[in-house]
């Protein structure tokens, strides 16, 4: 074991240049923990609101009202009820005694907001303002090493500073306070490196400015690159000091490396270090990635020398425990949520995030926007300066990092952009959002095609840093197939960023635990507050999948291919690999399982920007299957996506599950206001003055169906009924007034006890303005059921979740069992803490058939047409204000739709989101040229419920 030890220790060794072997490392120690899931207690006093007067202790790093100290506040809180408590901390600590020759600095990555600090009773500096940015002071003076030390820190959550209260505090999310991110020690020798600053580009060009501090005879800076694995590449490579330089600058030249990019993030580790006459005094390492960042006016953005379209969505640095205080592991977990989302990029709204967070960006692959703070007024010229250069100064050297923004709509001080070009060796493009600044546009919430000379028709580049606002189930996916499209055709539109990733529900110590998105204000996100995937999780993840297939329909003459598009910037499709499954469905009320078959196949060379066939080898039985499905894995084995197309019609899967047949003729009989058909058990009753159905009742009893069928918009016409045997079964015709909604409507019993329901129907005329009645909220028709009586419900068709006519993207077609729940996407309702999706009501898309699950008997309904919308209920409305979330639904609680209505975002409406957020248009021909829809009804007494606990969904 001791030979293996040494020769280990020996190969290490030889990965490190021989100068840094006897240099001295920067040493840390934390005096409080690493983030919120590992603290250290300090002492705690806070000044006013809970808990207040009384010292305490409290976790660091925190924020002090997830803690259950002082008060609430959101960021457009009114003055008279904004909290300005401060947080008083103390702590005791020793550092070695071997400390005693070495500069020490104590170093606070984020404290809100004015925060002064002491050691010993001394002053450590002056005050420092602004929340979320890295600050230290050199306390080498202050020590007495091998001792106990105090260390005590005031921390007032409402700055002295207005500018830095406007910036920060007045703005469109959670405010809190406390020393939210972690406080640690440095020591270094007194000749040291203080930071660096690189420059690596994509041809392997590397320059480096290295800040010295303290020199007293060190003469020499050096540096060599490495592999994240320890192996050396190209040759150290150093620099002469002259006498009075405190900055060394350090070039090179590295052959053919292997560049970073989202889709392949390559790292390497470059270490540098001081020397005094050759004699190494200080070293230091940090990852970097070869990468070049270049803006080119009236074109676009590129990297690496590739034109980018940024798929991309805002962050806010937030867990609904612990606020603005996260860990790592948060991070990363973020990082691949965004990335399964097919996004390449990442916007940091609207502060500088916790670095750890830049850091796995850098090894997982995501472009990020840094941003100043600055929410809609800006930092003054004195403290902005400060903390613009500490904003670059910690994350310059992170090659996720390709654009900074100064300020968010409006909070631009533009004295602060040449601060920002200076401290960026990189000079990578600064931008203001909501502004045309520099050729880059950023305006927010445009309209779909929007400008005259501007935006989508501008000359600038267009690259809306905040587009298709959240809120509940509205915005986000819903017009981004529209917009995605028309960005990607366009040659000046960079791409953009959704508003937002997640919902800043905050778990409120001073509520019993409630989830608080303060109304309507933070509850806009794709995901919720626990990180819960709404329905536009999926849909972003298909509209802006890398792999593009064009729309294909599955018949008999199908060849098994399919021609795609690469939407990638630096990835091959034949980098990625590929799966197919054909799937046997079974029919509702069966028990047999579904019957699959799979294969792999490969792609060809299909670069970026190219189009190009994929091509499956099938079995030859292949129509045999319902449903295939193909599934494309990335080159680092994560999912982009599952594409389903049907291969069996629904008026095929009806045929399989429709009886028609019977031991005895259906019949009928009249009494009173009632015409009540029979067959097998089942009656069904509907009214003669109305036309409506009335009862359904079979042996078990009745199954309260009924109310139907009426227009989803407009009124039936129904004038009398008429009734007849023909053969064994019994058919119901309708008279109808001419100009209104129904055009004809028949109901047939058959022996089976099976009832089919045939309508042909006109489409609403609304008003003046809509002669032709081409323009319809709603296109189908409606039936009542209690919903207090509702369990679930299975079905065959597009899935999980609903669908909103501008957001059907991202289901996949299959069968389905959703419980019931009455979830309002994004709100919390009382009793509740986390969110049920998919939620249950709405539209839900491509429906061949369903069993609704009720408290007593379920029934079935199967259509033998394409492209029906299954409605299950209205949706509630959250309390408050919806904006252009709340659509409105037709009347009934079932609905068998052609045409359903789309939803818009927290401000914009649907109509300007794009065609596919404007109403239902149909045309027919002055209303000669009805919609048809089949449906067949079975209410028969040997159906079963299915189990919802172990059902699909």
């Amino acid at each position: 074991m001791k030979s293996i030890s040494v020769r280990f220790l020996f190969s290490i060794l030889l990965l490190f240049p021989i100068a840094a072997l006897h240099a001295q490392e920067t040493k840390v120690q934390y005096l409080s923990g690493t983030g919120n899931d590992k603290t250290v207690d300090w002492q705690f006093m806070v000044t006013e609101g809970r808990k207040a007067g009384k010292w305490t202790k409290i976790p660091v790093p925190s924020v002090w009202e997830q803690q259950g100290f002082g008060t609430y506040n959101y960021g457009n809180d009114k003055a008279d009820v904004r909290a300005k408590e401060k947080g008083l901390y103390k702590y005791n600590f020793k550092v070695p005694a071997n400390w005693k020759n070495n500069t020490v600095n104590i170093v606070f990555e984020g404290s809100m907001t004015d925060t002064e600090v002491k050691i010993n009773g001394q002053s450590a500096g002056p005050i420092h303002q602004g929340s979320f940015y890295r600050f230290k002071y050199d306390i080498t003076n202050l020590l007495k090493p091998g001792k106990s030390n105090l260390l005590e820190v005031t921390v007032a959550k409402h700055s002295a500073n207005e500018s830095v209260v406007m910036a920060e505090r007045h703005a469109d999310y959670w405010i809190f306070g406390g020393i939210f991110r972690p406080v640690y020690l440095e020591a270094l020798p007194v000749q040291h490196i203080e930071r660096t600053a690189l420059d690596a580009k994509h041809d392997g060009s590397f320059v480096a400015e290295v800040n010295l501090k303290g020199l007293a005879g060190a003469n020499e800076v050096a540096a060599q690159v490495f592999t994240l694995d320890g192996q050396k590449v190209g040759s150290e490579f150093k620099t002469s000091l002259k006498q009075g330089e405190t900055v060394a600058r350090l070039q090179s030249k590295i052959s053919s490396p292997k560049q970073w990019t989202p889709e392949f993030p390559n790292l390497y580790r470059v270490t540098y270090t001081l020397l005094q006459n050759g004699k190494p005094v200080h070293t230091v390492s940090e990852r970097f990635g070869f990468r070049t960042v270049d803006f080119r006016e009236r074109d676009g953005i590129y990297v690496n020398g590739t034109k980018i379209k940024f798929k991309g969505v805002n962050r806010h640095s937030f867990l609904p425990e612990s606020g603005r205080t996260t860990n790592k592991k948060n991070s990363i977990e973020d990082v691949q949520l965004i990335k399964e989302m097919n996004m390449n990029a990442v916007r940091m709204s609207h502060y500088p995030p916790d670095k750890h967070f830049l850091e796995v960006c850098d090894s997982l692959g995501l472009f990020v926007i840094d941003e100043l703070t600055g929410w809609h007024d800006a930092y003054d010229t004195e403290v902005g300066t400060k903390l613009a250069k500490e904003m670059v100064i910690r994350d310059v050297n992170h090659p996720s990092i390709i654009i900074w923004t100064n300020g968010n709509e409006g909070g631009h001080n533009f004295d602060l952009d040449p601060v920002i070009d200076s401290m960026d060796i990189q000079k990578r493009p600064v931008v203001h959002p909501w502004q045309n600044f520099r050729g880059i546009d950023t305006q927010h919430y445009t309209n779909y095609n929007y400008g005259t000379g501007s935006y989508f028709e501008g000359r600038d580049v267009f690259f809306p840093t905040e587009f298709l606002h959240g809120l509940y189930d509205g915005g986000l996916g819903a017009g981004l197939y529209d917009f995605w499209e028309l960005m990607w055709q366009k040659p000046l539109s960079a791409g953009g960023f959704l508003w937002v990733f997640a919902d800043e529900g905050v778990v409120r110590t001073d509520k019993k635990g409630i989830l608080d998105t303060d109304g309507d204000h933070a509850n806009d996100g794709i995901l919720g507050p626990h990180k819960e995937k709404e329905a536009s999780f999926y849909t972003i993840k298909e509209i802006w999948s890398p792999i593009k297939f064009e729309q294909r329909e599955i018949t008999p003459g199908f060849d098994g291919t399919f021609r795609v598009e690469n939407r990638y910037f630096y990835t091959n499709l034949n980098q990625c690999t590929y799966s197919y499954k054909l799937a046997q469905l079974p029919e509702p009320n069966s028990n047999r399982k579904a019957e699959t078959k799979t294969g792999t196949f490969t792609a060809p060379s299909i670069a970026p920007g190219d189009k190009g066939t994929l091509a499956l080898q099938l079995p030859s039985d292949w129509q045999n299957f319902d449903v295939i499905y193909v599934t494309a894995t990335d080159p680092h084995q994560k999912e982009i996506f599952t594409w389903s197309w049907p291969i069996t019609h629904p008026a095929t899967v009806a045929e399989r599950i429709v009886r028609k047949e019977g031991t005895q003729a259906a019949s009928f009989q009249e009494s009173g206001n009632l015409v009540t058909v029979s067959a097998n058990g089942v009656q069904v009753s509907i009214d003669k003055t109305t036309g409506l159905l009335e009862q359904v009742k079979n042996a078990k009893g009745v199954i309260p169906f009924a109310k139907g069928p009426i227009p989803a918009e407009g009124e039936s016409g129904f004038q009398k009924l008429n009734v007849k045997q023909e053969g064994n079964n019994v058919v119901i015709t309708y008279d109808i007034e001419e100009k209104k909604q129904f055009k004809t409507l028949q109901w047939t019993m058959y022996p089976s006890g099976w009832l089919q329901l045939d309508v042909e129907y006109l489409t609403y005329k609304g008003d003046a303005d809509d002669e032709l009645g081409e323009h319809s909220d709603f296109l189908g028709i409606n039936f009542s059921f209690p919903e207090d009586q509702v369990k679930g419900v299975q079905w065959l068709g597009d899935g999980p979740y609903r669908v909103w006519k501008n957001r059907l993207h991202g289901n996949k077609f299959d069968i389905w069992t959703k419980k019931y729940n009455n979830t309002i996407t994004g709100h919390i309702t009382p009793g509740h803490s986390r969110f049920d999706y998919p939620e249950f009501k709405g539209y839900h898309s491509n429906m061949y058939w369903m069993k609704l699950l009720t408290t007593s008997q379920p029934f079935t309904v199967v259509t033998d047409q394409q492209d029906i919308f299954l409605r299950l209920f209205t949706p509630a409305n959250p309390t408050g204000k919806t904006y252009n979330t709340a659509p409105p639904f037709p009347k009934g609680d079932i609905s068998f739709m052609h045409g359903i209505t789309p939803i818009g975002t927290k401000s914009q409406k649907p109509e300007y989101l794009g065609n596919s957020g404007r109403k239902n248009n149909y045309f027919d021909y002055w209303r000669t040229r009805p919609k048809q829809m089949t449906l067949y009804f079975n209410f028969s007494d040997d159906q079963v419920n299915t189990n919802l606990a172990t059902s699909k969904k």
